[in-house]
């Protein structure tokens, strides 16, 4: 069975929001399961046009991310999307599938819409990315996919494209999938607003120094109304209690610290300071490994996922092609 790695596609380097969501299942489904992990330059190039440098340097600072946190390349296969150009053909394909009116009712589409403020000068690329997402799924015939919750109307629509697909064309030419969803809510921003990412500003990176990393926390929201140590807090919205759930260990010390807290007479700078220490002692090591990867190592294993992931795009393109009729040499 293949996975292919989808839904929530990370254009640049990674977070903890990423990592405490379905990269926990990447890494269990990789001795499993012949996953193919993609590193998602052409929809990065949706709102960065302009600025293909930025995107292009993240490639490569995105897969350090990977292998630094134990996703092998042994046991995955690892390809940039704009490297397979069947990807290109098959979602020109899936465009004629799909209309205008159903991709701009897409939730997860209208939320991120929103966040980047793009009102009706919406880019068509951007609009269009879910198709775009349905082709990277059903290229290497995917019937798995780790995703968080916001990300379940991409597996909605491409299920949708794949039924009317082989309706029309009376076959089963491409599989549908599954989500796999990861066991922890999606975590909220270090500002406590909204989730965390990146374009947001409000995410702690898997790269961060650990002064950054200081820096992040102590500057965490928790309760306004929590002005002196001895005033009773609310764990409700507090992101420093939220974090701590992901991230710390043992739940039980967790849960007496937020009765302290509540009862009062437990201090945010306390809290935020066990923040710190968990995070500098799960962050070390990544970073860490993260330090001693080579750019020719990357591009190597970039390289050889990418000529693999090709011939099995060839293989799914065949399909297609003799589905619609498109074959007209033989």
């Amino acid at each position: 069975m293949t996975i292919a790695l989808t839904g929530d596609r990370p254009t640049g380097p990674l977070h903890l929001g990423h990592y405490v969501g379905s990269l926990q299942n990447r890494l269990k489904m990789q001795d499993t399961y012949d996953q193919h992990i993609m590193i998602a330059d052409i929809q990065a190039l949706t709102d960065n046009f302009e600025n293909p440098k930025k995107v292009t340097e993240n490639v490569f600072e995105l897969m350090k991310d990977y292998l630094s946190i134990g996703l092998d390349p042994r046991k995955n296969t690892f390809f940039i999307q704009s490297q397979i150009s069947e990807l290109g053909e098959l979602t020109i394909y899936y465009l004629n599938l799909v209309t205008v009116a159903r991709l701009e009712r897409n939730p997860t589409v209208k939320t991120e819409i929103q966040q980047k403020g793009y009102d009706d000068s919406i880019p068509a690329g951007f609009l269009c990315y879910p198709v775009s997402q349905a082709a990277d799924i059903t290229i290497v015939q995917a019937e798995v996919v780790p995703v968080g919750e916001d990300q379940l109307p991409m597996i909605e629509q491409t299920n949708e494209i794949v039924r009317r697909f082989n309706r029309i064309y009376n076959g089963e030419y491409l599989k549908e999938c599954k989500p796999v969803l990861s066991q922890t809510t999606r975590l909220v921003g270090i500002d406590g607003k909204t989730k965390a990412g990146k374009s947001l500003g409000n995410a702690i990176f898997l790269s961060d120094s650990p002064e950054e990393i200081k820096r992040k926390v102590f500057s965490m929201f928790t309760d306004p109304g929590h002005l002196k140590i001895s005033d009773p807090g609310k764990i409700e919205g507090n992101v420093v209690f939220a974090y701590l759930d992901a991230f710390h260990a043992n739940k039980e010390e967790i849960s007496d610290l937020k009765a302290h807290y509540q009862k009062g007479g437990l201090g945010d700078t306390a809290i935020k300071t066990l923040l710190n220490t968990t995070l500098q002692e799960l962050l070390e090591p990544i970073r860490s490994a993260r330090s001693a990867i080579q750019l020719n190592d990357i591009k190597d294993v970039l390289k050889i996922g990418t000529n693999k992931t090709r011939q099995t795009a060839l293989k799914t393109m065949e399909q297609v092609r003799q589905a619609i009729g498109l074959q007209y040499w033989q």
